[in-house]
């Protein structure tokens, strides 16, 4: 009998000293996972920081590199009252053109800065065909690049 209260009693130690090795194992390894080394910690959230910040900057460089693709062209000064691009420039082209005559034609014979009477401003209609659409548009654009041709015209450009 005494041999096995003898046993129970190393058995009971022996538990007991496995269940303290094993708490103090676990708080040990539970205090290391809530405290990291903190100078490694910071270096690494800067680092992110950084990269985050710095992908930020390089997409709006490249939203703003891509609105200016989608916008070449358009950058003539004029506004956009709608119509297709070739419509749009058609109608310019051929109102500055004929702008920049009258003006260089009242420059040589000095009569005074007045684009309105000019007939082809009030006319409005040159190089216009039904298949650009709306005629009204068309001499608003026309009106636009003869206004700009003219001035340039009598300035002497």
């Amino acid at each position: 009998m005494k041999l096995i209260d003898f046993k129970n009693k190393i058995a009971g130690t022996l538990f007991a000293l496995a269940l303290l090795f094993g708490i103090g194992l676990s708080a040990n390894l539970t205090a290391q996972a809530q405290y990291p080394r903190y100078p490694d910690d910071r270096y690494q959230r800067d680092r992110d920081r950084y990269e985050r910040d710095r992908y930020e900057r390089d997409r709006y460089q490249r939203d703003q590199r891509d609105r200016d693709w989608r916008e070449r062209g358009r950058r003539d000064n004029y506004p956009n009252y709608g119509g297709s691009f070739d419509f749009r420039q058609t109608a310019l082209n051929a109102g500055y053109n004929e702008g920049m005559k009258a003006g260089r034609n009242d420059r040589r014979h000095n009569d005074r800065f007045e684009f309105r009477d000019e007939g082809e401003y009030q006319r409005a209609s040159k190089d216009y065909n039904s298949r650009y659409g709306n005629r009204g548009l068309y001499q608003t654009y026309f009106r636009q690049g003869f206004q700009n041709g003219y001035a340039d015209g009598y300035r002497g450009y």
